[in-house]
């Protein structure tokens, strides 16, 4: 009898985590399952950590910490390991794998994040300033 149970509990406990990941990921850009021969670093630690906080950003942004401007497509944060005295990250609320291949709809979320980035730097009256772009 207990093994029944046992049974249950673990095919429940699936059935929550398949759809509870469904969700999570459903806004996600899908990547091919075929390239990942090709990948140089798809399954690294840091494209895992970069997947999982996409996710994070469109299902709670109210989560996110040291959130220094915000609009509707993009989110500024302070660094939590800064290399310079000012070091932000703007981060586009849509996952953007590819700068290089972005659908055209998907634009609009690239150009927001560097009008925001582009006010911080008018606001805070920056003069020697660096944008780098990271796609992890």
């Amino acid at each position: 009898m207990s093994k029944i149970k046992t049974g249950i509990v673990v095919g429940m406990a699936f059935a929550i985590g398949v759809i509870v990941g469904g969700y999570l990921f459903s806004e996600s850009q899908p990547r091919s399952i075929l390239a990942l021969p090709d990948c140089q670093n798809c399954l690294s630690p840091a494209g895992a950590a970069g997947l999982i906080a996409s996710v994070g950003i469109q299902k709670f942004p109210g989560a996110m910490p040291l959130v220094v401007a915000e609009t509707e497509k993009t989110f500024v944060i302070q660094h939590l390991a800064p290399s310079a005295r000012i070091h932000y990250v703007a981060i586009p609320k849509k996952d953007i794998k590819n700068i290089g291949s972005v659908a055209d709809e998907d634009m609009a979320y690239s150009t927001d994040a560097y009008a925001v980035m582009r006010g911080i730097i008018n606001q805070q009256n920056l003069k020697n300033y660096r944008i780098s772009a990271l796609l992890i």
